[in-house]
């Protein structure tokens, strides 16, 4: 069987043995991408009860809210993970906020998507490259634009990874 009919395949597992198929798959080369949202808790638990060794990152912008640092050791605590976690360049960060601002993308479009790209998607690119797939925690019914997201699909746009959702 090749790689996209299994992709196809997929659709019709529970989210716990799509985690377990991953992780056989994979290995250490998946993780998930967690920001300790209530989705990702609950895959943070399915991934914990199939193999505690399994990999977790997160983004810290810079700008997280204590609670999401507070969920974040809960989680290490309750199920003993190391938690990844990359944080976006220091010197970039200080020459975006010295120019525009600590509160930039409240300016307009251009400034949300310079601030994105410096503290989510270089740092996101860095915790990617030494993966083949990472998991997140959208779900179809998050909003109209998720409505058609496969659980697994290659993201081309960053490193090639295959992403399961």
């Amino acid at each position: 069987m090749g790689q996209f009919e299994e992709f196809a395949d997929l659709e019709a597992k529970t989210a716990k043995e799509v985690l377990e198929w991953a992780l056989k798959t994979y290995g250490d080369r998946v993780a998930l991408a967690s920001s300790f949202g209530a989705e990702d808790v609950v895959l943070i638990d399915m991934l914990a009860r199939v193999d505690r060794r399994s990999r977790v990152f997160t983004l810290d912008t810079g700008r997280l809210p204590q609670e999401t640092c507070d969920v974040m050791e809960k989680i290490r605590d309750k199920y003993g993970l190391k938690i990844e976690i990359y944080y976006p360049d220091t010197e970039a960060v200080e020459d975006m906020v010295a120019k525009y601002g600590p509160n930039l993308f409240y300016k307009n479009v251009e400034l949300r998507k310079l601030c994105c790209e410096i503290r989510k998607v270089e740092p996101l690119k860095r915790a990617l490259k030494e993966l083949s797939a990472w998991i997140t925690g959208l779900r179809r019914e998050q909003s109209v634009t998720r409505t058609e997201v496969k659980k697994s699909s290659i993201h081309k746009s960053i490193n090639q990874s295959l992403k399961h959702a």
